[in-house]
């Protein structure tokens, strides 16, 4: 008999997205809803999740909406991945268990029941892995390279890691120190483990930049959509300058009917070119009085309005913006978390010059170009072929 932990308590600070990991968005589901789907597809006779302590009832409605087959049970997890899974384990009856991360929401059905068996065959833990595709170099603290280590001494694990229950628990009443996984904590305790072949798309999603490869798995084949905008403007000294969302104290600002923030035309433009849904000045045009003065992060999130009355999306955004001032690297980040906010999906901003040439180089001027990224909202949760 088996039973899997998910672990799903942790708060995704890198990820950035101001909710807890697991319940991050991911194709118009939650992180944790896809790795149900995995997990409730397996040979597997109990499922305990260890849920964010103050979203435990959340999670326990998003596991009934799954009408679970096998009884899950749902407990609040604790500050350190290493307490919530002790707290999950608790509740655990089997003879094995497998420990799965919720950040590893498409790995498949496979992989969790090729872990148990492995299991029940050696009686030990068992991780799956894959051997690592760039060459390895150990270095100093000052990076200077020691030696090339052998890749094929080498695995990158994932989850889920299988262990008999019992030696686990024991594992864990015993441990005086935090380990990263769980197969290190039962090696440090003198249990055994060896590694299985993982899967590729067992990947664990920590950065934006993970969270944009899983959209794009899930997407359905064509239904990925780009756009372009461009939008550039005078330089008014006797206006502010707002750029990117932001107020630019001391720099000179632009000319313009709204708030002339090139940035978010740009981004507001490249969204709707990539939703068909015509462009700025249509939509949001100078012949309209009361956009006159308009915040351009309002024409930000109006877009993105637009887009999802629309069914659809947005997933990733880039901008660049092109003129002498003001120097956009030492606000990149803030700018980057405005937009990204607004936009609901992450938003990469750079700056560049034309060396001096034409009005944007003489400093008259400023312009953003962006491009954006949108998919359908996915209703139901349609799963690509294998999942």
């Amino acid at each position: 008999m088996t039973t899997v932990v998910v672990v799903a308590a942790g708060d995704g600070v890198r990820l950035g997205r101001g909710v807890p990991k697991a319940l991050v968005p991911l194709a118009g589901r939650t992180m944790l809803d896809w790795c149900l789907d995995g997990v409730l597809a397996a040979d597997v006779q109990a499922v305990v999740v260890a849920a964010p302590p103050a979203r435990v009832g959340e999670v326990e409605a998003l596991v009934a909406a799954h009408a679970p087959r096998v009884p899950v049970t749902v407990v609040a997890g604790a500050g350190s991945r290493q307490a919530s899974v002790a707290a999950a384990l608790a509740v655990v009856h089997d003879d094995v268990v497998l420990v799965h991360d919720a950040a590893r929401p498409l790995t498949p059905s496979a992989q969790l029941d090729a872990v148990r068996a492995a299991v029940v065959g050696s009686g030990g833990g068992v991780v799956p892995g894959l051997a690592p595709a760039d060459t390895v170099k150990r270095v100093d603290d000052d990076g200077a390279v020691l030696e090339t280590i052998d890749r094929r001494r080498l695995a990158a694990v994932q989850t889920p890691q299988g262990f008999p229950a019992a030696a686990l628990r024991a594992a864990y009443e015993a441990a005086d120190a935090e380990h990263t996984d769980d197969a290190a904590l039962f090696a440090a305790a003198g249990g055994a483990v060896r590694v299985v072949p993982g899967d590729p798309s067992a990947f664990k999603i920590t950065t934006a930049w993970d969270l944009q490869r899983a959209e794009s798995l899930l997407a359905p084949a064509g239904a990925i959509r780009t756009g372009i905008g461009i939008d550039v403007h005078a330089v008014d000294p006797a206006r502010p300058l707002w750029l990117g969302g932001l107020l630019w104290p001391d720099e000179p600002g632009l000319a313009g009917h709204s708030d002339a923030d090139a940035v978010c035309h740009a981004v507001s433009d490249a969204l709707l070119s990539a939703a068909g849904l015509g462009d700025l000045g249509s939509r949001f045009g100078v012949d309209r009085p009361e956009e006159a003065g308009r915040p351009g992060l309002d024409f930000v999130t109006r877009t993105v309005a637009l887009l999802g009355e629309s069914g659809l999306r947005p997933v990733n955004v880039a901008v660049q913006v092109i003129g002498r001032r003001p120097r956009i690297a030492r606000r990149r980040a803030d700018i980057e978390a405005v937009l990204g906010a607004a936009v609901g999906a992450p938003v990469a901003v750079s700056g560049t010059t034309t060396d001096g040439l034409g009005f944007l180089g003489t400093g008259e001027g400023i312009a953003a170009v962006a491009t954006a990224l949108v998919l359908p909202v996915i209703p139901g949760g349609v799963r690509p072929a294998g999942r």
